[in-house]
């Protein structure tokens, strides 16, 4: 039977500016209380954006990496937590347009009601004794099959923004004398599904990431994606990691923008009495400024025209994302912590956001790739080629 997909509105792009605005006036208080920002994530879903990447076989209208990292580097910079929650319903949307997995009727579900609500999507991997799923190893969360249904029994952490998922894809391994390993399609009302309030985080604290039992709950049996033997995946899909490191990227490029922000903002109200003038007129400060802003705009200037190339499918471009995520969240933590280093203990004030911008940026770190593995990954490919190079024969 072919369900009947709603049609999605268009994401609005130039509400952008507006957008970031209205986040940056209440993720202090967010942060503070370490409250979910129900209220940013409305407004994102009525600009159209938290379904932005939905495919038009479905009803949407089929943004691509470009579109998302401008997005996500625009909500980065007003509220990063709400940015976070959209990024991963925007990659679980972009994932279905590039190879569609999800079942039929699960989906259509997820569409209509994201016509007209808010419907956050994340995919919860990480387990206390697995720590990072890439990392290898298998998922201590199982399902059973019981009367025509699975049974979900584990626990999950850092799952970012649980108490607002609608669905949860969630990553477990099967009880047969075979097991076979993938996602699981949970609403979140399913029973026997609770939040456990764990988050207590340095930074991204609005983010709620915090852990999702799962007690007996019952999944109808067709409700599974990507479920096949361990390893049978095929290997890292580029396009998935490239979508994922250059988004992530621009959302923290968007903090480090906030932080520049404030800081421009700082030193022309700030009038020590020695000087008489605002801390601006200083070279000083001047050239400090000048340098952050440069490595800002290059990195945004590289995360945009890569993601430019991913679309256009130019070879290798996807492969070089994760590069591109090492250099950009470096430009951003580095920006920060210059603005930090500027103005001394007004940067590190709780009054003053720059301490918050601090604590948000270095969560840049912990997503996938980590720097650790990617250069060495990236170290061992290099001296590789050279000596591939060195052995091949010389030309005369």
């Amino acid at each position: 039977m072919t369900l009947t997909l709603p049609v999605l509105a268009p994401p609005d792009l130039t509400a952008l500016p507006g957008l970031t605005a209205a986040l940056a006036a209440r993720a202090a208080e967010h942060d503070h209380a370490a409250s979910f920002p129900h209220e940013g994530v409305e407004l994102v879903h009525r600009a159209g954006l938290l379904t932005a990447t939905v495919h038009p076989r479905h009803g949407g209208p089929g943004a691509r990496l470009a579109d998302t990292v401008r997005i996500l580097r625009a909500l980065g910079e007003g509220d990063p937590a709400v940015a976070l929650v959209t990024a991963m319903t925007l990659f679980t949307h972009a994932a279905q347009a590039r190879a569609p997995h999800w079942p039929e009727e699960p989906m259509a579900e997820l569409l209509a009601e994201s016509a007209g609500r808010p419907v956050l999507l994340n995919a919860l991997r990480v387990e206390p004794e697995l720590g990072s799923p890439v990392r290898g190893g298998l998922p201590a969360t199982i399902a059973q099959l019981r009367d025509g249904q699975w049974e979900l029994t584990g626990r999950k952490i850092f799952s970012t923004g649980a108490v607002a998922l609608r669905w949860m894809l969630v990553w477990a391994r099967t009880d047969e004398p075979e097991p076979r390993v993938g996602f699981f399609l949970v609403r979140a009302d399913r029973p026997g599904l609770t939040i456990e309030p764990t988050w207590d985080h340095l930074g991204l604290r609005a983010s709620r990431s915090d852990d999702v039992l799962l007690d007996a709950v019952r999944v109808p049996y067709e409700h599974t994606a990507l479920l096949a033997a361990p390893g049978a995946d095929g290997g890292r899909d580029a396009t998935a990691g490239a979508w994922n490191s250059l988004g992530l990227t621009a959302l923290y490029l968007g903090v480090a923008r906030a932080a520049q922000h404030w800081l421009t903002g700082f030193l022309h109200e700030r009038v020590p009495t020695a000087l008489g003038a605002p801390l601006a007129t200083l070279p000083r400060f001047q050239s400090a400024v000048g340098g952050i802003d440069i490595a800002l705009s290059g990195a945004e200037r590289m995360v945009g025209a890569l993601a430019a190339a991913v679309d256009a499918g130019e070879p290798g471009a996807a492969e070089e994302s994760a590069g591109a995520k090492l250099i950009g969240t470096r430009a951003a933590i580095d920006a920060v912590q210059q603005a930090v280093a500027l103005v001394g203990n007004h940067g590190l004030t709780r009054r003053h956001p720059l301490q918050r911008h601090l604590r948000d940026v270095l969560c840049s770190r912990v997503h996938t790739p980590q720097d650790d593995t990617l250069l060495l990954a990236h170290g061992r490919a290099a001296l590789h080629r050279t000596t591939t190079n060195a052995l091949a024969p010389k030309g005369i």
